[in-house]
Formats: C-alpha cells, sequence, structure tokens
C-alpha cells in the first residue's frame, strides 16, 4: 500500500477501505508517512468530502491509535455529554454532578479553553484545591463511589486526532464536516461512554455559522456514533449570545453554583434541563423527557445536585468551603462598567466578540502553552431583547491587569447592536437529531 495512490484515489472521489484509512492513520501516527502527503489528503478530503463509513473507519482509527478508558466495572449505562464549543457555556459545571445525582454514571474527560472559547478543565481549577489530573484507576474509583468524576484529557487519548489537527490547522482544513465529526467522536468514543448526548452550537459565539453546518455535523456525528455502537443524540442550540450571564472562569463557577442552588439564569437552567433530560433517557432512567426534566427540577430544587457537585470538589481536593462563601474564589482587583452608547431595544449580541473580549483580559488562551488568570471575565447585565436607556449599564468587567482595558472595552461595546423595536428571539433549542 503507498500514501501516493491514497491521495489520488481520495482526489478523484473515490471511497477508501477500512483497512487503507487504518494505513493512513497508523503510518501517520508512528511517523512513517509524512505530514506533507497527509496535508495532500486532508486538502483532498475538503473538497471531496468522506463518505459516512469512511467517516467512521477513520473516528476508529483513530480511536485505536491510542488508549481507550475502561468503563465497563462501573455498573450501569455511562453517558457523556459534549459540546461543540461556545461562549459562556459552563453546562458541565452542572449537568456532571445533576445527571449523577439521577444515579446516571458520569465519567467526564474534558479539556481546555483556546480562542474565545472557555473550557471545563480551566474552569473547574479556579476552585482553589482542584486537582484535573486523576489517574485512571482513582477516577474509575471515584465514578463508582459517587457516579462522577470531571477530569482533565490525557495526551494518550486518540494521538492520531491531536496530531492531524495540528496540521489541519495550518492547512487551512479545518472546516470540514467529516474531519471537525471524526475528531471529536474519536476522543469521545476513547473515553468509553456507552452514550453520548451532542451539544452543537450555532451561531456568532460558535464555530458552526449556520444551521446547515450544524446539523450536518450533528447528523454526521450520530451516525459515527451509531456505527460504532454508542448511543448518541444531538441538540442543536443557540450561540447568537452568550450562555447565561457570565464569561470567565471563576466567574462561571459562581454562576454554575447559582444554578445548582436551583437560582441560576433561565437561559442556562433551561439547557441544562434539556440535555440533562436527553442524558437520563440514555442512561435508562426514564423513557420520557417529561418525566426525566421532572425529575432533574426536583434534584434542583431539593439541594442534592449541588450536594453531589461539592462531593465532587471534595474527592478532587477542592476547598469545599468555596462552594458557600463565593467570595473564597477568585476575585479581580478591578471592575469597570460598560454604558449603552444609545437607547433602544439589544437586538443582537456578537457572542465571538464578547468572547475575545474576556479572552484579551486574561480569561483565555492565543496558544495552548498561555497561561490564564481566573478571576476575571465579564459579566452581561444586559441582554438580547432587554431596552435600555442611554448611559445605561450592558456590563460589567472584572479585570486586573488593566493593560489591554481599552481594547477589550472597545469590542464588548461593539458587540451590542441596538433597534427601536423588540427583536425577534431565536429559540433556545433549535432542533432535535436522533
Amino acid at each position: 500500500m503507498r500514501m501516493y495512490n491514497l491521495i489520488v484515489k481520495k482526489r478523484s472521489g473515490h471511497e477508501l477501505t477500512e483497512a487503507e484509512i487504518n494505513y493512513l492513520i497508523q503510518g501517520y501516527t508512528n511517523d512513517e508517512i509524512s505530514d506533507y502527503q497527509v496535508a495532500a489528503f486532508l486538502m483532498a478530503v475538503f473538497f471531496k468530502g468522506l463518505t459516512p463509513m469512511e467517516t467512521s473507519n477513520l473516528t476508529m482509527a483513530m480511536v485505536k491509535s491510542g488508549d481507550m478508558v475502561d468503563l465497563s466495572s462501573i455498573p450501569g449505562i455511562k453517558v457523556d455529554k459534549h459540546s461543540t464549543g461556545g461562549v459562556g457555556d459552563k453546562t458541565t459545571l452542572i449537568l456532571a454532578p445533576l445527571v449523577a445525582a439521577s444515579g446516571v454514571p458520569v465519567a467526564k474527560m474534558s479539556g481546555r479553553g483556546l480562542g474565545h472559547t472557555g473550557g471545563t478543565i480551566d474552569k473547574l481549577e479556579s476552585i482553589p484545591g482542584f486537582n484535573v489530573s486523576v489517574p485512571t484507576n482513582k477516577f474509575l474509583k471515584q465514578v463508582k463511589d459517587i457516579k462522577v468524576a470531571v477530569a482533565s484529557q490525557t495526551g494518550h487519548l486518540a494521538p492520531a486526532d491531536k496530531k492531524l489537527y495540528a496540521l489541519r490547522d495550518v492547512t487551512a482544513t479545518v472546516d470540514s464536516i467529516p474531519l471537525i465529526a471524526s475528531s471529536v467522536m474519536s476522543k469521545k468514543i476513547a473515553s468509553g461512554a456507552d452514550a453520548i448526548v451532542l451539544d452543537v452550537k450555532v451561531g456568532s459565539g460558535a464555530f458552526m455559522r449556520t444551521l446547515a453546518d450544524a446539523r450536518a455535523l450533528a447528523r454526521s456525528m450520530v451516525e459515527i456514533g451509531r456505527a460504532v455502537g454508542r448511543k448518541t443524540t444531538a441538540v442543536i442550540t443557540n450561540m447568537d449570545q452568550p450562555l447565561g450571564n457570565t464569561v470567565g472562569n471563576a466567574l462561571e463557577v459562581r454562576e454554575a453554583i447559582k444554578t445548582l442552588n436551583n437560582n441560576g439564569p433561565h437561559d442556562l437552567h433551561h439547557l441544562c434541563l434539556e440535555l440533562g433530560s436527553r442524558m437520563l433517557v440514555a442512561g435508562g432512567i426514564t423513557t420520557s423527557s417529561d418525566d426525566a426534566c421532572e425529575l432533574l427540577q426536583n434534584l434542583l430544587a431539593s439541594g442534592k445536585a449541588m450536594q453531589k457537585f461539592a462531593e465532587m470538589v471534595k474527592f478532587q481536593g477542592g476547598d469545599v468551603a468555596a462552594l458557600n462563601n463565593l467570595d473564597n474564589l477568585p476575585r479581580a482587583d478591578n471592575i469597570h462598567q460598560i454604558k449603552s452608547p444609545e437607547s433602544g431595544y439589544i437586538s443582537a449580541i456578537d457572542a465571538e466578540s464578547v468572547g475575545r473580549s474576556a479572552m484579551l483580559l486574561g480569561a483565555g488562551r492565543h496558544a495552548k502553552e498561555d497561561s490564564i488568570d481566573p478571576a476575571v471575565g465579564i459579566v452581561l447585565e444586559k441582554k438580547l431583547g432587554d431596552n435600555v436607556h442611554k448611559g445605561e449599564t450592558l456590563a460589567h468587567l472584572h479585570v486586573n491587569d488593566t493593560k489591554m482595558l481599552p481594547e477589550a472595552e472597545r469590542l464588548l461595546t461593539m458587540s451590542y447592536k441596538f433597534s427601536a423595536q423588540s427583536p425577534k428571539k431565536t429559540p433556545l433549542i433549535i432542533e432535535y437529531i436522533d
């Protein structure tokens, strides 16, 4: 088998066999196939696409390139949730303990933030003492003992994906639906869950900007899951404004704790119930989404979801006292107001610009090796559809290093658009893909 022939075959629009895809991924992972040949292959895929069978085979080849987490020793159906990334998306912090409190085991491997989207691991690390680097044996024991653990992904999960993504990043082949789908699903499948619920975001703060692209990605990932024997469902959700009212690590942890105490913002609460109900159905707790929603709401109202979060924090070395006294979480030295430049209804908020503003303050990374400031970020006081007067406060910037403050202020102010009439709101939950 020669890599040259595989490039020609895909360039001509023909389907590669499972053996050919395995040869490609194994060879590239083992440094037996050159970057320039794989780059040519990726560009051929970008223009010619992959069939569903090719996409599934590529996914499993990447899964087999490294370790697979074996969750079989944990009783019950293990359910995972994945978000394609957005601004202010702190749902994992809420869903993991909430769903675990219902009896469904949640063994979650999460990542760090990059660019304008935040990462669950960075958020958890803003809790003093919280340990995200949990050895596999302790990770499994924790899920057996308390039904939930959230830890950082190891470099041994789907290493072929990591290598392939780095090449896609420098060859303008990131925006390929089958390549995105196989990248996401390879890590999810390697993480060992029996069932996967996907939150595919669409809008100004998402990687998928159009509903057509979001729908194509969701369908592709659901097809991959089904093809490899994982119960998989997707929910397409609106990311045309940040989720909840906070953007930034410790700020988002505070908001997640408020939500677990049944006192969070409506959109965040609503999305967690929607995704959580699908996780409960996938986990065999009930066959009815309505019944699942009611059960989850009761777990929030009774305090059991918050108790489960505190249990997880304690198991992973975090300061449980900080959960009761939110002042113990990192706080910025300065808080700056952003005032409305005009009167009217807020007709749009560019979520990506909000995320980039928070990143300028130090809440996010430009490159993977960058450090972040857990205390800084943005609290939105006004959101889509709100009526404001000129000079009224739109948001608060929580700042330590003021060097980038003027640019962050400018970017955040420009992210707001105004109109004389109340805008039509797009629903948060756009579509289900089963």
